[in-house]
């Protein structure tokens, strides 16, 4: 299971490039060029961002993306969930069934705990945090 996909990846690095840049708007063609990604990719991920609503979308000549949320509020958490659902370290089913011994299975315990620092940590990262900007 990866957390970080090239599509998160590329989202979290396209919202601190825009997080960081001196313009209101970005045009995704700037954005690909800058950040070495290909456009087309690039953009359907802007979409998905313009969806959720962390980002606004203009049309046209000077077109482009804007950050709709503050930079402090987008949480990495938020963009793996975006792309991917919720976090699951392990799901307990046999056989599409729930596991029988889910109430008293370590392994169990031992998951959920680590999914749980999991999730917190992510919390904790902000794409303000990554770019250190002062928006």
């Amino acid at each position: 299971m990866k957390l970080i996909t090239r599509n998160v990846d590329y989202c979290i690095r396209s919202l601190v490039y825009m997080a960081a840049c001196k313009k209101d708007i970005v045009c995704a063609e700037e954005m690909a060029r800058h950040l070495n990604m290909p456009r087309p990719f690039l953009r359907k991920i802007l979409q998905v961002l313009h969806k959720k609503g962390m980002l606004k979308a203009y049309k046209g000549k000077n077109g482009g993306f804007k950050l709709a949320v503050n930079p402090k509020k987008i949480f990495l958490l938020d963009l793996i969930t975006a792309f991917h659902g919720p976090i699951k370290v392990v799901e307990h089913l046999f056989k599409k069934k729930c596991c029988p011994f889910t109430e008293c299975c370590i392994v169990k315990k031992k998951m959920d705990k680590i999914e749980k620092y999991v999730i917190s940590e992510l919390k904790d990262i902000t794409i303000y945090s990554l770019v250190g900007c002062k928006k």
